[in-house]
């Protein structure tokens, strides 16, 4: 069991939970995951580790309610137990001290962080594009802030920050000059796509990450697979960061909808669960 230290909500639909997990705490690197069970009746889940603290043990997961699995988590509260917590999984990004532009959009934003701290603790020239959708919609504004050099917050419909999207500003950036080593790209997979597209105008290394259907994290399910330079790949084991470039995007949109109908079968089915 794994008790909940500290939850916090984010905006109307994104929470923040603290959990008291000191072995994965101790190993865990940016970039990895973990996969959790809320009881023994539920699905494993993954969640990317956007925080930890090797002092006091904990590790911090921030995700969007939108199924079953994230609705009945939510109901937690702290000093609330979660069954399995399980990790650190996958591979942690490989981190060099380079000039370095991260693009987050959205809950992307939760795995852009811990990147760009790392990044910046070594000495790194960061900059950081966050992507929302509306004002309402911004997360870790504060911390994002104070683990780069420039944040720059772009919204879609401009009622914060800049208005456009990020490969707006992206574009703007890199047309007036600016120079960096390497892009890390997080966000959702359409996201990502394009901005892909525009890195690779301007030659610049560019590395993703992917946030694929996984089960069981360890590469025996296959439901992770991506296609990378024409060879699949499993984003648990061999990721979930991998170049960008060559990502086919297509391929991984269209895996990522295959179970869309049964995921709102189950939450509408289950919904008064949570009333």
């Amino acid at each position: 069991m794994y008790k909940i230290l500290e939850k916090n909500i984010l905006n109307t639909n994104t929470i923040m939970l603290k959990v008291l997990a000191p072995r994965i705490a101790s190993h865990c690197l940016p970039g990895q995951f973990i996969i959790l069970k809320v009881n023994e009746k539920s699905e494993r889940v993954p969640f990317t580790i956007a925080d930890f603290d090797r002092t006091n043990g904990s590790v911090t997961i921030i995700f969007q309610v939108i199924g079953h699995s994230t609705k009945l988590l939510e109901t937690l509260n702290v000093n609330d137990n979660i069954l399995d917590f399980c990790g650190p999984l996958g591979v942690p990004s490989h981190l060099e001290k380079k000039d370095t532009v991260i693009i987050g959009g959205g809950l992307g934003c939760a795995i852009a962080y811990p990147q760009a701290k790392a990044l910046f603790t070594m000495g790194a020239n960061v900059d950081i594009i966050a992507g929302f959708r509306n004002k309402e919609l911004i997360i870790l504004e504060k911390e994002m802030k104070a683990s780069c050099k420039n944040l720059y917050v772009v919204t879609d419909d401009g009622s914060y920050g800049e208005k456009g999207f990020v490969t707006n500003k992206l574009d703007k950036l890199l047309a007036a000059g600016k120079k960096y080593s390497q892009a890390l790209v997080i966000g959702p997979l359409i996201m990502m796509k394009f901005v892909c597209q525009l890195t690779k105008k301007y030659n610049l290394k560019t590395v993703v990450s992917m946030n694929s259907i996984m089960v069981d994290g360890t590469g025996m399910c296959g439901c992770c697979r991506v296609q990378v330079d024409g060879k699949t790949k499993f984003a648990c084991v061999d990721g979930p960061d991998f170049d960008g470039h060559l990502v086919d995007f297509d391929e991984a949109i269209t895996r990522s909808k295959i179970y869309l109908a049964q995921e709102k079968e189950s939450y509408d089915k289950d919904c008064n669960l949570f009333k």
